[in-house]
């Protein structure tokens, strides 16, 4: 099986074991999963939830974040880890979209990558998420799994992105990793993986059934 059959073999039995692909933070608007994203940094997506409906009701707005006090918002999100850096970001990043982008979150990654603390897997995840367009987000569980089925042997987020956008077909690129999520968190851990039970191991070059 080529890389390219892999691939689509994969698409199709992630969605056969996790047939909602949804993305596990809670957000009501463009604005709220860009920031809510930027949180999640090396913080989980649960403690993230945990955090964010004080902020927003604080700050419901880009106008209201951007004319925050950033020690302020380091107070609702303290809990999240480098929240001092976070807090600066954010209150950052919305002076930036009111400046530039009328207060509104652009559709684009290379737009949105212009914002302070937006990096590639951020922007990806708001495009796919938001505009319904082609992304491949590329996350820890993403780099582990896809480099376990024999994908590539990187570390490099943004290497790995543009070898999944020529694998994956585009319309199941966002749905795909946010499955990964889901299947890296129950099943491909990083420490003892549960290949007995992986609806991938059939497919997979590492799966410790082969051994």
């Amino acid at each position: 099986m080529d890389p390219k059959e892999k691939a689509i073999s994969a698409v199709a039995l992630l969605k056969k074991e996790y047939p909602d692909a949804i993305c596990s933070l809670v957000y009501t608007d463009p604005l709220q999963l860009l920031i809510a994203t930027r949180l999640a940094a090396q913080c989980t997506d649960k403690r993230v939830n945990l955090v964010t409906p004080a902020l927003f009701e604080r700050y419901p707005t880009a106008e209201a974040f951007a004319a925050a006090d950033i020690y302020d918002v380091e107070t609702y999100i303290q809990s999240c880890g480098l929240y001092k850096t976070k807090a600066k970001d954010i209150v950052n990043m919305c002076r930036k979209l009111l400046l530039d982008y009328d207060g509104r979150v652009p559709d684009s990654i290379e737009a949105l990558t212009t914002l302070p603390g937006v990096g590639r897997k951020t922007a990806n995840l708001v495009v796919g998420d938001i505009f319904g367009k082609p992304a491949v987000v590329v996350d820890t569980h993403c780099i582990r799994i896809t480099g376990r089925l024999g994908f590539h042997h990187l570390k490099d987020a943004v290497k790995i992105e543009k070898i999944l956008k020529e694998l994956l077909p585009p319309e199941e690129s966002n749905d795909f990793c946010h499955r990964i999520v889901l299947h890296g968190r129950a099943v491909c851990t990083a420490r003892n993986p549960r290949c007995e039970m992986c609806c991938l191991k059939d497919i997979c070059s590492s799966s410790s059934l082969d051994s």
